[in-house]
């Protein structure tokens, strides 16, 4: 990869000296297969255009300083130091906890590195849904990695900064959005058993069928660490054990209405229906893509919508609209992605039909009384790169 002669320039008056790596990685979206990673299933993202962007140098001694181009990002206005034997969860706060939770998991997973300066020039909207923090995380890995020869493997490093994310920030999550960023591959889907890490590149290439995905961004935004998050897990964990499996994964579609019987709580119900049948939908995504049928995974999106909406219910009624209003506009198919409460709904729509379905989704949120979202085309794109400079 190459790096933006700004992003040089910025790191060179703000250190003093050129970096010597640069790397970047891409926010996701997940086409299909929400709330299912931590469930031990399958999911179904692919990588987009925007990209976060880390450079650094490493320094003689284990000082490491953290800066930031994001004037949003709550972070101060001069680096951040710390040092690497003085890393402990929670410390800093912020978005410099990514990348020194990164550092922590590192080392924790037996790789020795050096202090370091670092700069984060963001590009993946942060709260969206998109996955800017695994963007962060994934980008600052790959830059660790190449500037020290670690020898990790891709899903090494994403387990890496997922420790970093669940560990150190403290913020519960699966892998899928690690393991997008770092495997993902242009014009394609990745199709992820989040038990073993296997993956299998799809062809996505909506283009191609005379096609386009829309990404709808609610501008209403979320934090994943919130307790709504951390209660739907732990409702399916202890379902999972009380069903005596060791996760809702190994339920079989077949099986889901005799399980469904066996839970006492009307919560814990609604939730395994959802995760049981949204690896269900996954897998008929994937066979679908895997023939040639894009156009035909559409119910799958938006049946996916309504088992978030109701059985999970983790949508909203920005989520909801931006659904509707597709759907109604001509939408093959939509659906809410990422986490909920809030951040982005996709939809597949006709090329020819994809402005009218812009238009119908922000006239509905202007009757609504919502702020306008923001709607824009995406492409399955790379996944995370890093280079020495």
């Amino acid at each position: 990869m190459r790096a933006r002669p700004d992003g040089i320039a910025r790191f060179t008056a703000l250190f003093g000296r050129a970096p010597e790596v640069a790397a970047s990685a891409p926010g996701r979206v997940n086409l299909i297969g929400e709330h299912t990673d931590y469930n031990d299933g399958f999911v179904l993202p692919f990588a987009i255009a925007q990209r976060t962007a880390v450079l650094l140098a490493a320094r003689t001694d284990d000082t490491v300083r953290l800066a930031t181009t994001r004037r949003r990002s709550g972070g101060p206005r001069r680096p951040a130091e710390l040092s690497l034997a003085g890393l402990e969860p929670g410390v800093p706060d912020g978005w410099a906890g990514y990348p020194a939770g990164v550092l922590w998991a590192l080392a924790r997973a037996g790789q020795r590195v050096g202090g370091m300066d670092l700069l984060v020039a963001g590009g993946v909207p942060v709260g969206a849904g998109l996955s800017s923090s695994a963007a962060l995380e994934t980008a600052t890995a790959l830059a660790v990695a190449a500037r020290w020869d670690l020898p990790l493997t891709r899903p090494a490093l994403a387990a890496v900064a997922r420790s970093a994310e669940a560990d150190y920030v403290g913020v519960p999550c699966g892998i899928m959005d690690q393991m997008a960023a770092l495997c993902c591959t242009e014009g394609h889907a990745l199709l992820l058993d989040t038990r073993t890490l296997e993956t299998r590149s799809l062809p996505l290439q909506p283009a191609g069928a005379g096609l386009t995905l829309l990404v709808i961004d609610t501008a209403v935004r979320h934090t994943l660490g919130d307790t709504a998050y951390s209660q739907r897990r732990a409702t399916c964990q202890a379902a999972a054990a009380e069903l005596g499996v060791p996760a809702l994964r190994d339920i079989d579609p077949a099986e889901l209405p005799g399980a469904l019987r066996r839970l006492a709580d009307p919560v814990a119900r609604r939730r395994v229906r959802h995760v049981v049948s949204e690896n269900a939908r996954v897998l008929t995504a994937a066979g679908l893509l895997d023939s040639g049928r894009l156009a035909a995974i559409g119910p799958e999106l938006t049946d996916s919508h309504a088992s978030l909406r109701d059985d999970y219910e983790v949508s909203c009624a920005e989520l909801d609209t931006a659904v509707d209003a597709a759907l109604a506009a001509g939408a093959l198919g939509a659906r809410m992605t990422g986490g909920g409460f809030g951040g982005c709904a996709i939809a597949l729509v006709h090329e020819q039909a994809a402005a009218e379905v812009a238009g119908a989704v922000t006239a509905a949120f202007a009757a609504a009384r919502f702020a306008p979202p923001r709607v824009f085309r995406t492409v399955p794109s790379a996944g995370a790169a890093a280079a020495k400079l």
